[in-house]
């Protein structure tokens, strides 16, 4: 992914690396599964096989955060409001290398915030569900193999 990185872009590549998940990993995805019911059953189910995920070149960068660290963020600092009304909260999941975050919701949308401050954000809808977004992930990977990185 990254063998052409450094010679178009006169430095070397950052991490971009999925991580598969570990035994530690796997039991936040239980703890977090037990203790919320914001968290949809597909994000348990990529727990269960991935950790992490970490694409500092791809586009402005893509990060997917262990299930460790979004159980660490719910407990300190608890859902986020995804609408004014507060009748949607949502899980921050990871974020991208300009400073927004992603979070689902409980139904499985994928939002992400239009500034870089969760004390009073603004979501716009990314995708359906946890699939949907992977999916224009994979999209973005795909341009920026075949672009050479």
């Amino acid at each position: 992914m990254t063998g052409e990185f450094e010679r178009r872009h006169g430095f070397a590549p950052d991490t971009n690396e999925i991580r598969p998940a570990d035994q530690d990993d796997q039991a936040a995805a239980r703890t977090l599964a037990q203790v919320s019911d914001l968290i949809p059953a597909d994000l348990i189910t990529f727990y269960g096989s991935i950790g992490d995920v970490t694409w500092a070149d791809v586009g402005n960068g893509y990060f997917l955060d262990s299930p460790s660290e979004v159980l660490l963020r719910l407990r300190e600092y608890g859902p986020v409001d995804i609408d004014t009304d507060r009748n949607a909260r949502g899980l921050v999941i990871g974020s991208n290398g300009g400073g927004l975050s992603y979070v689902v919701g409980s139904g499985g949308t994928v939002y992400r915030t239009r500034t870089a401050s969760l004390d009073e954000p603004e979501f716009g809808k990314v995708a359906d569900d946890l699939r949907q977004f992977l999916e224009l992930l994979e999209r973005s990977l795909t341009r920026f193999t075949s672009q050479g990185g």
